[in-house]
């Protein structure tokens, strides 16, 4: 009958890879250097490691961009690396440089 058996554990349901991805990234990148004290301070949190992830953090599968560059097509010029400072992203724990 051509029928192949998954062989799973009861009760879980089959995991989407992508989803395990970004789990494993927000609790590795962020969750595991913050404290949080209940759930609005977590919520609070996660919404401004999001808006870094998605604005300010560079991804290797978009050669470089950020997702809001993709999005925007936003081009960058030449930028001058002498006249720089860090913005503060995520209550001090990453930092991105801009120009100045």
């Amino acid at each position: 009958m051509s029928v192949d058996e998954i062989k799973t554990v009861p009760y879980t349901p089959l995991s989407h890879p992508f989803i395990e991805r970004l789990i494993g990234t927000v609790r590795r990148e962020y969750l595991d250097h913050t404290l949080f004290w209940n759930r609005h301070d977590l919520q609070k949190k996660l919404d401004t490691f999001k808006e870094y992830y998605n604005d300010y953090r560079v991804h290797a599968g978009l050669n470089g961009k950020t997702p809001l560059q993709m999005i925007d097509e936003f081009k960058l010029g030449n930028v001058n690396i002498d006249n720089y400072t860090w913005e503060s992203h995520c209550r001090g724990l990453f930092q991105t440089p801009v120009t100045a």
